[in-house]
């Protein structure tokens, strides 16, 4: 929420990294972590960069269709040392559809994770953040595959530490694109937290897992996130996608990778890497 750290980065600091992240995903060579270059940056600083990059790609016309929550297990948070998740923003250029071909030179360093998507057909501020008010607002939920990529290295060359959270989250939270299945619109009864996804990489079984991953269930990231944006005087909109949390550990996909998320009778979602 607000006022973890309170933004210290100037504004000539807070544009230089967000141009820098900008600039590596062009050229697919990576930066140096950001913690290193800042190392008393804020989580405020973080999502100041997050926002400042998206806005250049606003501008450059690509256009926001929702929102991703990540780090929602405990042993995603426990490795980073945090209790909260993340998020970051999903833009129109990151939308595949099921089956896609992803091109060789889309990503840098691709992982996979599965996830329930949730597509909303009212707003959902802070006083809609109880998963009854969640419900209600949801137009469809879907099976989903997210696809990560880095623009900062995982390993700093230089200093040897690994990114921080606040690396992560100045990296539109490592966010790259997103598969979907078809829409499942009776869902009304349907308990999240038992829809589970069997992920294969080239036909052999890579990671398995349940929705209870997600915060013991997807609903609560999704109030978590109504919370955040709010707290930043922003909200969910009717129409947007977002990505609830993985409920897998990330799956490397590199070139030549034919990814299946098998959400059995939820649907089945899958992508090619060339």
């Amino acid at each position: 929420m607000r006022g973890e750290g309170g933004v210290t980065l100037e504004g000539d600091a807070v544009r230089a990294a967000a141009q820098a992240l900008e600039e590596a995903e062009r050229s697919h060579e990576q930066i140096r972590l950001l913690t290193d270059r800042h190392p008393h940056m804020t989580m405020d600083d973080a999502y100041a960069i997050q926002a400042e990059w998206m806005r250049m790609k606003q501008a450059a016309g690509d256009g926001v269709i929702g929102w991703k929550i990540g780090l929602t297990s405990k042993a995603m948070q426990a490795a980073l040392s945090i209790d909260i998740p993340d998020s970051g923003v999903l833009l129109r250029s990151m939308i595949f559809d099921n089956g896609s071909d992803i091109p060789k030179d889309r990503f840098i360093q691709p992982r996979i994770e599965a996830e329930i998507a949730f597509v909303m057909k009212r707003p959902l501020e802070a006083k809609d953040a109880s998963p009854a008010a969640i419900l209600a607002a949801t137009d469809y939920v879907a099976p989903a595959l997210e696809i990560l990529d880095t623009r900062i290295f995982r390993k700093d060359p230089v200093s040897g530490r690994l990114r921080t959270v606040l690396d992560t989250i100045s990296d539109n939270a490592a966010n790259g694109g997103i598969v979907m299945g078809d829409p499942v619109r009776l869902f009304g009864d349907l308990n999240l937290g038992w829809i589970g996804s069997i992920v294969s990489r080239n036909g052999e079984v890579e990671e398995t897992g349940l929705g209870a991953g997600v915060l013991g269930d997807p609903l609560l990231s999704m109030s978590w996130l109504v919370q955040r944006l709010a707290a930043y005087g922003d909200r969910i909109e009717a129409g947007q996608v977002v990505l609830s949390g993985s409920f897998i550990r990330p799956v490397e996909a590199p070139s030549g990778s034919h990814i299946v998320g098998d959400f059995g009778r939820f649907g089945r979602v899958e992508c090619r890497f060339l």
